[in-house]
Parts: C-alpha cells; sequence; structure tokens
C-alpha cells in the first residue's frame, strides 16, 4: 500500500475519486458536490483555517488503484464541555473493509496531530461547522441527507478494531409530514396561545433581515457557549439566508414570538440531495441550469430539519409544540401535499431535553443514528464520554 498526501490539484482530484471508487456498488450513496468537499480545503472560503490547519491523504494498493483517504485537522475553537485534553479531527475517512489499510490511514493522521500537541482525536468530524460532514453512521445506511457523512456498515468495526469509542452519539428523528400530530401536541398549542402575547410567523424571502435577526437572537440564547460555538451577527445570518433562498420553501421556515420577541425557531428545507444526486458531484453552469431544471420538473418529496430550537426561558413550557403545530397548520392543510417524507438533523444524545422535545412530537420516530468517536492517544487515560447538558 502507497499513502500519498494531498500536495496539489492532481492528488486533490484523487482524493474526492476515493470514495467513488469504494462507493461504486452503493445505490444509497449519493455522491457529495465536489465543490462542498473541496470548499472546506480552501484557505479562502473557509474560516477554521484561521483557527487551525488541515492534512489530507490517499491511499493506493499495489497496482495504483485508490483504496482510501482521510483528513486530519487541528482547530483551536474546536472544544467541547468537559475536555481536559487537547483535541484534533480526523474525517473525511474511507477505506475498503481491510484493518490494516484504515490502520495506515488512522496511524498517519494521529502522528500528524501529535506533532501539533494533540493529545486525542475525534471523528469523523469536519473541519469547520458541526452541521456537515459530522459523525459516521452506526444505524440507518440508506440515502443521507444533503452534506451528511454516509459509510458502510463495516466502518463501524474499523473504528473499533482500531480503538475508539463513542463520545457521543447523534440521533435523527423522521415523521410522516402529513401523519396528524398527537393531541398532547395541540393541547400544549392551545394552552400556548390562551395565554396570550403568542404569534408565529413563516419567513418571507423579501423581509431576510428582520428574520436573520430574529434567528440571532434564538440561536444566541440557546446555543451559544456550548460545544465551542460562538455568537451569530445578524449579518452573518443573512448571508446564510442569501444563500439559501433559491432552495428555501417560505412554508417551511417558522418562527414564534412572544410580546414580538422571537423565542423558538423552526428551520427547514428541502433535501437537496433529491436533486443533487443527478448531478455526479459536479455544480458548473451546465450543473446549475440542470438543478434549476430538475427544481420545475423533479418532485423532491423530502425536506428537512435544519434548526430547531427554544430560548431558554421558554423551554419545557409548550413553545416547542406551539411552533410545530403552528406550522403543521399550513403543512398539512396543503391542496397538492408535496413532502411526504421528512427528517430532522441530528440532536446529540447530550441534549436530553432537546431529546424529549423531539420524541415528544407524538409521529416522530429514530430515523437514524450517527456517532462522533474518540481516541485518546494516551491510552492509559481514562475515557469519558461527552458530559450531559443541564
Amino acid at each position: 500500500m502507497r499513502l500519498t498526501p494531498v500536495t496539489d490539484s492532481n492528488t486533490a482530484k484523487e482524493f474526492l475519486q476515493a470514495a467513488i471508487a469504494i462507493y461504486k456498488e452503493e445505490s444509497n450513496w449519493i455522491r457529495p458536490l465536489d465543490k462542498d468537499i473541496n470548499d472546506v480545503f480552501c484557505k479562502e472560503k473557509n474560516k477554521a483555517f484561521r483557527f487551525g490547519e488541515a492534512m489530507r491523504w490517499i491511499l493506493k494498493d499495489e497496482k495504483g488503484n485508490l483504496i482510501g483517504r482521510i483528513a486530519a485537522f487541528t482547530n483551536k475553537k474546536y472544544k467541547n464541555k468537559g475536555d481536559d485534553v487537547a483535541v484534533g479531527g480526523i474525517g473525511f475517512f474511507e477505506s475498503i473493509n481491510n484493518q490494516a489499510a484504515a490502520n495506515l490511514l488512522l496511524d498517519t493522521a494521529k502522528q500528524w496531530l501529535m506533532e501539533r500537541g494533540m493529545q486525542a482525536m475525534d471523528g469523523p468530524i469536519n473541519f469547520g461547522e458541526r452541521d456537515r460532514w459530522w459523525g459516521m453512521v452506526t444505524e440507518g445506511f440508506y440515502e443521507p441527507l444533503y452534506c451528511m457523512n454516509y459509510n458502510a456498515p463495516y466502518y463501524v468495526t474499523l473504528f473499533a478494531n482500531y480503538g475508539f469509542q463513542p463520545f457521543f452519539h447523534q440521533i435523527c428523528f423522521g415523521m410522516v409530514p402529513q401523519a396528524p400530530l398527537a393531541q398532547k401536541i395541540w393541547d400544549r398549542h392551545n394552552a400556548i396561545e390562551a395565554m396570550g402575547g403568542f404569534s408565529s410567523s413563516t419567513i418571507k424571502k423579501n423581509q431576510l433581515e428582520k428574520f436573520a435577526a430574529d434567528f440571532a437572537t434564538v440561536y444566541n440564547k440557546a446555543w451559544a457557549g456550548h460545544g465551542g460555538l460562538k455568537q451569530m451577527e445578524p449579518k452573518q445570518v443573512l448571508v446564510m439566508f442569501k444563500k439559501m433562498k433559491p432552495v428555501m420553501d417560505e412554508k417551511l421556515v417558522w418562527f414564534a414570538y412572544y410580546n414580538n420577541e422571537a423565542v423558538a425557531m423552526f428551520i427547514n428545507l428541502p433535501d437537496l440531495n433529491q436533486w443533487f444526486k443527478h448531478l455526479n458531484g459536479k455544480f458548473g453552469l451546465l450543473q446549475k441550469l440542470k438543478f434549476l431544471w430538475l427544481q420545475k420538473f423533479v418532485a423532491n418529496d423530502k425536506f428537512t430539519g435544519l434548526v430547531f430550537g427554544v430560548v431558554p426561558e421558554w423551554q419545557g413550557k409548550g413553545v416547542d409544540a406551539y411552533i410545530i403545530a403552528e406550522s403543521a397548520k399550513v403543512i398539512q392543510t396543503d391542496k397538492k401535499p408535496r413532502y411526504e417524507k421528512y427528517e430532522m438533523q441530528w440532536i446529540g444524545d447530550f441534549n436530553p431535553k432537546m431529546l424529549n422535545i423531539a420524541d415528544s412530537l407524538g409521529e416522530t420516530y429514530r430515523s437514524r443514528n450517527l456517532t462522533t468517536y474518540r481516541y485518546l492517544f494516551d491510552r492509559t487515560k481514562e475515557f469519558k464520554r461527552h458530559p450531559i447538558l443541564i
């Protein structure tokens, strides 16, 4: 086997092709857009390079066939509650079902991280935000959502044999959009409505600045400070919303207010992978034209939950049920129902409050599980899972 660092455009291309070689017979794999992977390793496009560095490798067999790849990265901003060691990351791991090949990739990443002062490695994770390329699929090996990792079941064994242990599990929830909500959801909704002062609204594409500010309000109260997540400025959210605008369905993006101040949000998009799977990883001019055609003529019956949050002072008081029921009033009364499937992005098992909210929606089911693994370089050190958020 021959390991080669990614140092030029040719090896960067082979880094992408490694996944194609491994999944060529896998019907559930959807090839990610090349640009989405390349952007992670572009210093001009990925802000994580301000706080760290990244390296990639590809692995070939004796005949020159691609049989694996891996990336390793350091990021001063990457911290989890309770961490008492310096933790680096590995990601974009692909390997044939061969422990020696996997070990060579993992050993190489480990050595690179140790040379940079790291004492442990988490993976597979992203060199950047946690809403993309985070975790290994351990249950639910079917078509991934947009920018969600996919892997063969044997990857779990490769990691376990190497010595990785689950740091936290990432639970996704599914729901049939047209299924009636549980009566307790409506009861809680009605109780909140009866209090007075509450209102809801879908996003309006011609008022993105207003809703960007509302998003920042809820996000900063509900998440900033957890797991290294930092405060978001409305202008940052506005940039994100403008990128989402061409594929945004206004009926799927909801905000709840108390006395006109945002207290909850329910952010969903059509699952872009249902269109991107027809583009073979490319997104040049021709593919962009094809994408517009696909949007118009190819039905997308699945939407996905990106963010669901309630500000701390209203958690556990029924606001979660209120915003879900408000959205159902619109989505379930559509004369021509567009969506037949729904899946939320993951919730960490260290966040029981949010898991309870998702479990309490009535018709949800746990659709798939991903896992963030950790490997301590000092094998005598006590392993600790991610602490539970209180």
